[in-house]
């Protein structure tokens, strides 16, 4: 009896203690977050997503370091590192449902489903024919593992496959198709690059939307980091630092393309999971 008097009186001591020792350890613990270099990493694309990461990061009060990787990563490289855990911890993506079957989406659209409307990259030279045709007869340029490239094909669209963002613009300065349909989220950044621009401009009458998120995935065993970024996004969705974020880059970008004056062609997301929060309208952008 005694042996048990003195068990009961000795583990809750114990336990204390341990506690006592962990918490320092996990209040000073820092966070070593690693996304995927981009191609422009200084493009407002760029820039708002790591600040909106390191608002929810914020958010939820821990300590944190986010950091590149040390070379530009693309997306089907940045997923295959994603899945293994090496080097990488976070990707932003658009959401399909492979990719929430093998990673950890956290569903909170970061550009409040921008990265869905799309405007048409094009030679002066094509200008011409896209008023006097349907927009359907002529090739669109996509990368061959693209979302994207899926979507243009459910819709009827003839799309050229691109290997990389890269050669994606090359077929279009060789006059290999005759559209590049870009986000109104990217292009701007694009088109400030001679070396895309070139003979390339952005065609001034129409905008295409399809239903699209963009989410943070993360690797599936990385649980914990997936729980502190919805609670984040959550806090900061709820005292509203999270649109005003949002709308503090991406409405002038809005009326410089004068989004709101183009011609509006609805397209549908075949590809979108059954749990994208569609109903949820906060989360989405909605045009004026």
């Amino acid at each position: 009896m005694s042996s048990c008097i003195s068990l009961h009186i000795v583990l809750p001591k114990l336990m204390c203690l341990l506690m006592c020792l962990y918490l320092p350890v996990t209040k000073a613990a820092v966070w070593k977050i690693t996304y995927p270099k981009q191609p422009i990493e200084d493009s407002i694309h760029v820039t708002y997503t790591i600040e909106l990461l390191k608002l929810a990061l914020e958010k939820t009060g821990v300590r944190f370091e986010i950091n590149p990787t040390d070379e530009v990563t693309l997306q089907g490289k940045a997923f295959n590192l994603l899945s293994n855990n090496r080097s990488i911890n976070i990707v932003w993506s658009m959401t399909n449902e492979q990719r929430e079957a093998d990673f950890l989406p956290i569903r909170v659209p970061i550009f409040k489903g921008l990265i869905g409307w799309r405007v048409l990259l094009v030679e002066p030279n094509m200008l011409p024919k896209l008023e006097r045709s349907n927009l359907r007869e002529h090739s669109v340029v996509q990368g061959m593992d693209w979302p994207d490239t899926k979507i243009l094909q459910a819709n009827g669209f003839n799309v050229v496959n691109a290997t990389n963002y890269d050669e994606a613009f090359m077929i279009m300065h060789r006059s290999q198709a005759g559209m590049f349909p870009r986000s109104v989220i990217e292009v701007i950044a694009e088109m400030a690059d001679d070396n895309l621009r070139r003979d390339l401009m952005i065609e001034p009458n129409y905008v295409l939307q399809y239903p699209a998120a963009m989410y943070f995935f993360v690797n599936k065993r990385d649980k914990i980091l997936a729980r502190l970024l919805e609670q984040g996004f959550a806090k900061a969705m709820a005292d509203g630092t999270f649109d005003a974020l949002f709308n503090a880059t991406y409405l002038p970008v809005l009326k410089e393309l004068k989004v709101s004056q183009r011609t509006l062609v609805k397209l549908t997301n075949p590809l979108l999971p059954l749990e994208t929060p569609l109903f949820e309208e906060h989360l989405w952008y909605q045009i004026q």
